[in-house]
């Protein structure tokens, strides 16, 4: 793995499991730069992390997912990273998928692969609101990207150094970036693959998708996919 390399790890409350998910890190990614975004988070997230040795980037309180992203994307361009990585702190994205999406970006054949869960058949325990709330996005996202999209929520991610200089603008959002951003980056012309990851259930009940948020992300992403389609930035 060359050190051009990143992973974007943002985090929230996950002292348990950021030092694992770290050394699975390491495992697969010797050479990488690790970098974890601290959300706000009120345990040791910070510490353990500093004593994995990843770069830890402190927020001052939990200012949302979209924001820890986009405080990692814009480290790894002041860093001159070409290609990073992103995967959840909670254990649930297998760190050993990070090879294969890196190898189908760095191809140079497309700028940002998607790892899904899905593309393999094999089985994934999902709460039955969520699932079709998935299931009706993947059509969405299938349809306006023009090519099969199985799994179009997943946060576990490789990308070029294009993208990233993409994910730096202020049309980046701030709070659930999901569906809406791959309708923006086709908008854009930018290649878009999947490739299958091992994926875990989740170690823990937090979600950002729990509670009335379900909600809150349905009404969102209705407004926010038409926009995007018409949005057409330089």
């Amino acid at each position: 793995m060359a050190p051009d390399t990143m992973v974007l790890l943002p985090a929230r409350n996950e002292a348990d499991h950021i030092a694992a998910v770290i050394a699975g890190v390491r495992n697969v990614a010797p050479e990488a730069r690790i970098a974890v975004v601290d959300d706000g988070s009120q345990d040791l997230t910070a510490e353990r992390a500093r004593a994995a040795h990843a770069v830890v980037l402190p927020l001052p309180c939990n200012l949302g997912y979209g924001v820890a992203l986009q405080t990692g994307y814009k480290f790894a361009v002041e860093q001159g990273v070409d290609y990073l990585v992103q995967l959840d702190s909670d254990g649930q994205h297998d760190p050993s998928g990070i090879p294969r999406l890196l190898e189908v970006v760095r191809s140079g054949n497309f700028d940002i692969c998607i790892g899904s869960r899905f593309l393999e058949g094999k089985t994934y325990p999902i709460p039955p609101l969520r699932r079709a709330g998935m299931i009706v996005f993947r059509r969405v996202a299938s349809l306006l990207l023009g090519q099969t999209i199985t799994d179009p929520t997943s946060g576990f991610q490789a990308m070029n150094r294009r993208v990233l200089e993409f994910f730096c603008r202020d049309s980046y959002p701030v709070d659930y970036p999901d569906t809406d951003v791959l309708v923006m980056l086709h908008r854009h012309g930018f290649r878009i693959a999947e490739a299958p990851v091992p994926m875990h259930p989740r170690a823990t009940p937090q979600s950002m998708h729990r509670g009335v948020r379900p909600l809150y992300y349905v009404f969102k992403m209705t407004l926010t996919i038409p926009l995007n389609l018409l949005r057409r930035e330089k």
